[in-house]
């Protein structure tokens, strides 16, 4: 697998993640997504994203099955939940 397959594969799993926070915390978005439905992600100003990530959602999708594009228009910074831990070394 080439480096950039490998970057954009890492950019939807993380794109796909973060929908599925977004989807926890929104479930009525659930509603305006067909049951048979293949979602793929997009994000708004990266033309090689999107036409990848249409692509491989074509390619899975079954005849007919309808196809839900998600454009992440805007994230917000990356932090970490954790409030309090403790590391201990194994024996």
């Amino acid at each position: 697998m080439k480096t950039a397959e490998k970057k954009l594969i890492e950019r939807n799993l993380d794109l796909i993640f973060e929908f599925e926070k977004y989807v926890l915390e929104h479930p009525e978005i659930t509603e305006k997504i067909p049951r048979d439905a293949i979602v793929f992600m997009k994000v708004a100003g990266d033309a090689k994203f999107n036409l990848w990530s249409e692509r491989q959602a074509k390619k899975q999708a079954k005849k007919g099955a309808p196809l839900i594009s998600v454009t992440v228009k805007k994230m917000g910074p990356v932090h970490s939940r954790i409030e309090g831990l403790s590391l201990e070394r194994a024996a």
